[in-house]
């Protein structure tokens, strides 16, 4: 068995599905890929790019609540090489209604920009490539 050709799912849960929905689509550019409806309770969305070899994930059950998440440390990186393609994200994120926030981690900081979504989840946005940001 070999991960090299599996597919990375991220899932969790939200209290507020619709405004996830909007935010990831409209700030990182994520497609939805699928949904479903009241699947034993469960709705759902997964976003992500054809492209790609991961997606997001958002889960919502009825009458249950999660809450926001659990530390200011549950953090999404993603290296982006331009610095133009980093200012132009940076301005659709907060367009889409994420909150520009001082990283738990500084190093983050010193790389990169960090946002909070709508359930206090971070997405990290960093200047550079992997490893070698």
């Amino acid at each position: 068995m070999s991960l090299r050709t599996a597919i990375l799912r991220i899932a969790r849960p939200t209290d507020n599905l619709q405004g996830l929905v909007r935010q990831y689509t409209a700030g990182l550019g994520l497609e939805i890929l699928g949904s479903f409806e009241d699947h034993a309770g469960f709705d759902g969305v997964m976003l992500g790019l054809d492209s790609l070899p991961w997606h997001l994930e958002f889960t919502s059950k009825s009458k249950h609540m999660v809450g926001r998440a659990p530390t200011e440390d549950n953090l999404l990186v993603f290296y982006l090489e331009g610095k133009d393609e980093h200012k132009a994200l940076c301005e659709r994120m907060g367009g889409a209604g994420f909150c520009v926030v001082a990283s738990f981690n500084p190093f983050w900081d010193t790389v990169g920009v960090t946002f909070e979504d709508v359930d206090g989840y971070r997405v990290v946005l960093v200047r550079g490539t992997w490893p070698n940001a």
